[in-house]
C-alpha cells in the first residue's frame, strides 16, 4: 500500500514536513518573517512595553494549542509569525535570561 494513511495526504511518522512549510502563505519568504509589512497584522514588537510584551507572548502560548488544532491555514501561519517576532524580541531584550537551574537536564 502506498497511501500515507493520513487524511491530509502527508506520510506518517517523523518525516513530515513542519507546519510552517505546510501552509502555502509563508511559501519562500519564512525566513523573513522578522520584516514587517502593512499587511500583517499586529504591532512591531519592539515597539511594545516590557508589560505589553509579555502581556502578548502569554496571549499567544494560552491560545497556542486551540490555533495548531482548529485554526484555518492562515490564522496558523499568522500565530506563528507572530509567536516568532514576540519571542525573536524578547530574546533580543533579554540576552542573559536567567534560566532556572531545575529546568536543565541531566548531562
Amino acid at each position: 500500500m502506498t497511501a500515507s494513511g493520513r487524511p491530509d495526504g502527508f506520510p506518517a511518522g517523523g518525516t513530515e514536513v513542519s507546519p510552517e512549510q505546510r501552509i502555502p502563505e509563508w511559501g519562500d519568504h519564512r525566513a523573513a518573517a522578522h520584516v514587517f509589512d502593512g499587511d500583517l497584522p499586529g504591532i512591531d514588537p519592539a515597539e511594545l512595553s516590557e508589560e505589553d510584551l509579555i502581556r502578548e507572548v502569554q496571549s499567544l502560548h494560552r491560545t497556542r494549542l486551540d490555533t495548531l488544532r482548529h485554526a484555518t491555514d492562515s490564522a496558523l501561519a499568522n500565530h506563528l509569525r507572530r509567536t516568532a517576532e514576540l519571542e525573536t524580541e524578547y530574546l533580543a531584550r533579554h540576552p542573559g535570561r536567567e534560566v532556572d537551574p531545575s529546568r536543565l537536564r541531566d548531562a
